[in-house]
Order: structure tokens, then C-alpha cells, then sequence
């Protein structure tokens, strides 16, 4: 849920910097991580329906049965901007390969105590996409969920993140619509009436339109497969997909081979 990227005032220099108010923010709750009552509740609440997304459209891609317990066995996956691992660790259990990054220490700390409790071999480390890009690692699909509205340079991370995808690799991706339905539910009463999460963990006008997304996608060489809206039920207390892509959605590409 954390990230960062090249920052463009000094790209000129080669420097990567992450965000630091960013990174400030969400190492102060790092501890909150896999409380499922606590800071990061929205999360757990949505994670089913993530999860759910992000097999299908995998097991979909690299024709696998979705019934199947190891249905993503033998593929190699990065979660970018990963936090403490409520994505890595479901991925990790359907037998997938998983590498997770993230630019705040802390989570990837608490990230490597959980799955080592869990006896899960998952692999963290702090590090920004770019510097990951630079090591020549390529994965069969790329994950990076409520990650791009963090980001100080859209266009650079886009670049790292397709870089880092293989021929023929699939990106999934979550985030929030720069609508004024998502400021007034998304902003306004998530985070300061009814405090679903903590104030400041989003700047509006950082929220990418699915325009704006699909052109960074094919900007950098991938085709636009899937775009699906997520909306809170709220008789259930749980989450749905929905034609609606006007707060949450998700979006899958594909790296042509």
C-alpha cells in the first residue's frame, strides 16, 4: 500500500527518493498491520475480494483451475509496495513464488515476523522498484494494490513496474477514482467521519482516473485486459465488484511477449 518512486526534480541527477511524508506516515503504523481492528480494518475487509480478483484473473491468464490449492504454483510474483503482507501471504499459500517490496522498513519488518510465523517463505526487502529494475529481475506477474495514488512520479514507476514483467506477464492493480463521489466517500468520510482510516493516508488529487491509468499501461508497451469497480456493501460490512468505477477499482494489463 506504500510506495515511491523517482522523484522528477531530480531525475536529471539519477536519484531515486521515495516520498518521505509518505513513508513518515506509514511507518507510524506499521505495528497496526495484521490487526484486523485496527488501523488498516478497511483492508482486511477488502482483502477477499482482492484476492479473489487477483487469482482469477491469473489463474485466467496462465490457464489454471481456480478450485485448484496450489493453483499459482511454479510463477513468480512481486507485490510492490507490499506493507506488512496481506497480499504476499494468500499468494504465498496458493504456491506461488513471492517477492515483496515496499520503501518502509518497518512494514517489511513486520511483513518477514508474520510470514515467519506463519511458516511462509516469502521474500521481503525494502527496496524501491527502480532499484529492483537495476538488479535485471523479471517476475510473471506484477501486483501493486492501492500503491499508485502514493507515488511521487506516476510515469516513473509505470516504467519500473513494466519493467519488471516478463514477456507475456500480467500487472493487477488497484486504486482510487479522482471523482468527486471519491472525495466525498473516499476522503471526506473515510478518513475523517467515520475514520475508516487514519486522516491523511490519502491526497485526492493524487487518485488516478482509469483514463489516465490505461494511458500510462499502454504508454509503456502493456494492453488493458480488465477494468472492474469495488463497492462497499453496506449491509454486509464486506465488499463487491461493480460496474461503478467512480471510487475503487481494479485494473489488469498484459506485457505482449
Amino acid at each position: 500500500m506504500t510506495i515511491i518512486t523517482q522523484n522528477t526534480d531530480q531525475d536529471s541527477a539519477g536519484a531515486g527518493t521515495v516520498v518521505s511524508d509518505e513513508v513518515d506516515h506509514f511507518a507510524s503504523l506499521a505495528a497496526e498491520w495484521w490487526d484486523p481492528n485496527g488501523d488498516f480494518k478497511s483492508l482486511h475487509q477488502v482483502n477477499p475480494l482482492r484476492m479473489t480478483y487477483i487469482r482469477d484473473q491469473i489463474c485466467r491468464h496462465y490457464s489454471r483451475e481456480t478450485e485448484d490449492f496450489e493453483s499459482l504454483s511454479n510463477l513468480s510474483i512481486l507485490d510492490v509496495g507490499c506493507g506488512g503482507g496481506l497480499i504476499c501471504e494468500p499468494l504465498a499459500r496458493l504456491g506461488a513464488d513471492v517477492t515483496g517490496i515496499d520503501a518502509v522498513d518497518e512494514g517489511i519488518e513486520v511483513a518477514k515476523s508474520h510470514a515467519h510465523m506463519m511458516s511462509l517463505n516469502i521474500k521481503y526487502q525494502t527496496l524501491l522498484p527502480e532499484e529492483l529494475v537495476a538488479k535485471g529481475i523479471m517476475y510473471d506477474v506484477l501486483i501493486n494494490m492501492e500503491v499508485i495514488e502514493h507515488v511521487a512520479d506516476v510515469e516513473a514507476f509505470m516504467v519500473a513496474c513494466a519493467t519488471l514483467l516478463k514477456p507475456g506477464g500480467l500487472m493487477l492493480a488497484a486504486t482510487l477514482n479522482r471523482t468527486l463521489k471519491s472525495l466525498a466517500l473516499a476522503k471526506i468520510m473515510a478518513e475523517y467521519i467515520l475514520r475508516w482510516v487514519p486522516m491523511g493516508t490519502h491526497d485526492w488529487q493524487k487518485f488516478v482516473r482509469p483514463s489516465e491509468f490505461c494511458y500510462h499501461i499502454r504508454n509503456n508497451g502493456m494492453d488493458v485486459l480488465d477494468i472492474t469497480g469495488m463497492q462497499l456493501n453496506l449491509i454486509g460490512d464486506g465488499w463487491d465488484f461493480s460496474k461503478d468505477l467512480n471510487v475503487n477499482y481494479l485494473i489488469t494489463a498484459e506485457k505482449p511477449k
